[in-house]
């Protein structure tokens, strides 16, 4: 059985020439290698996406995000492209992605594809030019080389850490050393070389040439890098963006957030300008609040992602300040505010929000998440409730494929399957993001529940197969239809971006009116607690005597 193919309920005309589109917009992200598999082969592809569209539709999505679908070696995922302006020969053509476009638009969805312009493949063309060239060359100007330290240079040229683990740098045949960020398949581009610049250009081009609706961007915030010799060594800063900014000025670390890459958004903003309606585009970028609001000016990107809300525990004064602060943020750009949960990056939420606070991620994944041993209908409910707050605040809101399903987290991947170069790179320490990228399940039975015709590129465990689509469609009360529901509702219900706190209440419980009249109510505490006036028109789960229980948001009207 398929995703529900009955037609959407009729909803603003998203291929329409609204610039605006975007602000309260519903985004659903695709893994293409995880979300279905047309041709058999275990790996999902654009045909794969397409056949499943329609699941989008009838879920409310507003548009899709694309993960990285680029030739790669899948060093890590796909963000190693060896290619900017093709697709992966195993994911399909470039008319699959004509064909995948031009549908999505037939039904009323934008599309958004990853752009990667931190670092390139190693097996890119142009690595592959500098390694031939040699120290010194023109083909290596277009990356950062450096002679190495020590008598014979057999030193890294500073002690800048990759964000995998280990150094920063990577060692060629002739001596010099390249600088990696992430993995060392992913050697980092110089920005500030013409060259760079213009080939980035041209691909902003073609993908909107293409019919394509918007970009999110990955690692905005690492793009520009103080090159000025001698390279700064980080002492005891730690080496993730997070962390470090916190402790300097505005600025001022030598590859993090640097004010010079606002330059390159705001170039980049007159080519997305330049279509009708004008090209979306919003960053990652880990930075704190203050800074995050530059990317999203609306002469940058316009938007960029908010991970706080995601990072926050279930704790009703926490979230509340996240939200007050991140709405702020927002506004300080002329921007909506982004949300989201779940992504291809983290611990699922139905998982994450049952973890005991201070828990160390990394260490319950290497226990095959059963230290601690966690309850699974609590992190449903969690999520659930999480899902209908999330959805009633101002702003877009980013959906990771199978967060519909209510899929907890794979955690007891075994060692021998894992993908992700976190494993092996940091000398089998930490298990990585695997566990959140298995393929989804479509169906209850079969060889990959659906996925495809055969086995599936990650195992997926017995259990999916109560959590499939098939499982769901239709039954009151799942997953799958609370998300139906809630997103249709929610299109109904929207107009302005303002919300208006209520009164004190209850401790552990978030209550606000949207200005449209429109009500959310969410109870974090462990107690039932009385509704306001007004009718419900939805709950995370059922109410208890009339009262809302533990864990559970309710929509009133």
């Amino acid at each position: 059985m398929t995703a529900r193919t009955t037609t959407p309920d009729p909803s603003p005309d998203l291929s329409s020439n609204d610039p605006n589109w975007w602000r309260q917009a519903v985004v659903y992200q695709v893994y293409p290698r995880s979300f279905a598999d047309a041709d058999g082969d275990g790996l999902g592809d654009l045909r794969g996406v397409t056949e499943r569209l329609t699941h989008l539709a009838a879920l409310g999505a507003d548009a899709l995000w694309l993960s990285p679908f680029y030739p790669s070696e899948l060093a890590d995922g796909g963000y190693d492209v060896a290619d900017y302006r093709n697709v992966d020969p195993r994911l399909g053509t470039l008319d699959d992605f004509d064909a995948m476009v031009a549908e999505a638009h037939r039904l009323g969805l934008k599309v958004i594809v990853d752009l990667v312009p931190n670092h390139t493949s190693h097996q890119h063309v142009w690595f592959q030019e500098a390694l031939a060239a040699g120290p010194g060359s023109a083909a290596r100007e277009r990356y950062v080389f450096r002679d190495g330290r020590g008598a014979h240079g057999e030193l890294p040229p500073t002690d800048w850490q990759s964000v995998f683990g280990g150094s920063a740098w990577r060692r060629v045949a002739d001596g010099q050393w390249y600088l990696h960020l992430f993995a060392p398949e992913q050697p980092d581009l110089n920005w500030s070389h013409d060259e760079v610049r213009e080939d980035f250009r041209t691909t902003l081009r073609f993908w909107s040439d293409r019919g394509v609706d918007g970009f999110r961007v990955d690692v905005a915030h690492a793009l520009a890098k103080d090159l000025t010799e001698p390279l700064r060594d980080l002492g005891e800063l730690p080496g993730v963006a997070e962390e470090a900014l916190h402790l300097l000025p505005p600025g001022g670390h030598p590859y993090w957030d640097r004010d010079e890459v606002h330059e390159i958004y705001r170039d980049w903003r007159t080519i997305l300008d330049s279509y009708t309606p004008p090209r979306t585009a919003v960053a990652e970028a880990w930075v704190p609040d203050v800074r995050r609001a530059l990317y999203a000016r609306a002469d940058e990107l316009g938007q960029a992602f908010n991970f706080e809300y995601l990072q926050t525990p279930w704790d009703a004064d926490e979230l509340r300040q996240v939200i007050a602060d991140s709405l702020a943020t927002a506004r300080a750009a002329h921007a909506s505010a982004t949300w989201v949960l779940s992504n291809h990056d983290v611990v699922r939420h139905a998982s994450r929000l049952v973890l005991p606070p201070g828990t160390d991620e990394n260490a319950w994944l290497l226990s095959g998440g059963h230290a601690p041993g966690i309850d699974l209908s609590q992190g449903l409910r969690r999520a659930r409730a999480a899902t209908l707050l999330m959805l009633a605040l101002p702003g877009s809101s980013y959906v990771y494929q199978g967060e519909e399903l209510g899929l907890p987290e794979v955690a007891d991947l075994p060692v021998e399957v894992l993908q992700d170069p976190i494993w092996e790179q940091t000398g089998r320490v930490r298990k990585g993001r695997d566990g959140c990228r298995v393929p989804l399940p479509w169906t209850r039975s079969g060889p990959s529940y659906g996925f495809g015709a055969g086995g599936a590129w990650l195992p997926q465990p017995q259990w999916f197969a109560e959590y499939a689509v098939e499982a769901q469609d239709g039954v009151e009360g799942s997953t799958l239809e609370l998300y139906r529901t809630a997103l249709r509702l929610r299109r109904k219900l929207l107009q302005g971006e303002e919300l208006t706190w209520a009164d004190a209440g209850p401790a552990g419980v978030l209550d606000f009116v949207r200005h449209e009249g429109w009500r959310c109510v969410a109870n974090l505490s462990g107690t039932a607690v009385s509704l306001p006036a007004g009718e419900v028109l939805l709950t995370s789960s059922p109410l208890e005597d009339g009262l809302l229980g533990p864990d559970t948001t309710a929509w009133l009207g």
